[in-house]
């Protein structure tokens, strides 16, 4: 059984009791394989999908429940958990372990990776480049925040440096998102960026749940939410 996240640049997968391309291979655990491949070779692969969710698939499963169904076995009874990746950001709050309210932010690029993902390709970095920085820019727009990536390089600064401080606003952003709670279990792409994670934990205690947690969910879509 395979079981897909299909995100905008890349899709998660994890197949229960069978393996899939080992190429795109991440790790194993009991009868579950975990695999990351680039999305744009969803519709080339001759694969029998059980559950998706995602923009780049034909998704029958809703994203929020699928991540509220995956968070539930890693999380305190009382939890705000933000997934972040390349298009859009969502939010759900538990309350005594019970579904308790969400947001979902699909149209600003100032609180998602896809602007991330293109300045790191511009100026020729990798995301492991990217280092903290106690400066940040207001991101409160993905295309002013180019703007201001831009000015700080014409004035002598470097492009990781720039970059870096563009990340820690879109880590204040999904902070102030996520209505500024104390601790986040962050999902997603993001989980990857130790730039990111480290500007999130200047605001907030920050645990990592990783990339396959809707996948996770997905698995899981046979358990039902109890709202509080």
């Amino acid at each position: 059984m395979i079981y897909l996240d299909a995100g905008t640049t890349y899709s998660k997968i994890i197949t229960v009791d069978e393996e899939f391309d080992k190429e795109y291979f991440i790790k194993s655990e009991s009868n579950k394989n975990y695999y990351i491949i680039p999305s744009s070779l969803i519709n080339k692969l001759n694969i029998n999908i059980k559950k998706a969710c995602g923009h780049m698939a034909n998704a029958s499963e809703n994203e929020i429940i699928a991540l509220a169904n995956g968070c539930i076995n890693y999380i305190d009874d009382n939890a705000t958990i933000l997934d972040l990746g390349s298009r859009d950001a969502k939010w759900i709050r538990f309350k005594n372990k019970k579904f308790h309210d969400m947001d979902w932010n699909t149209s600003c690029a100032s609180s998602t990776g896809a602007t991330v993902e293109m300045l790191l390709k511009f100026y020729n970095l990798k995301r492991e480049d990217l280092t903290f920085n106690e400066e940040k820019f207001a991101v409160t727009c993905g295309i002013f925040g180019l703007e201001k990536i831009m000015d700080d390089i014409s004035n002598g600064n470097n492009a990781k440096s720039a970059i870096s401080k563009f990340v820690h606003g879109i880590a204040y952003n999904a902070w102030n998102f996520a209505k500024k709670p104390e601790k986040i279990y962050l999902s997603g792409g993001f989980c990857d960026n130790k730039c990111f994670v480290e500007s999130l934990k200047k605001y907030c205690e920050v645990e990592l749940l990783g990339r396959f947690i809707l996948c996770e969910g997905l698995i899981n879509s046979d358990k039902e939410l109890i709202h509080a």
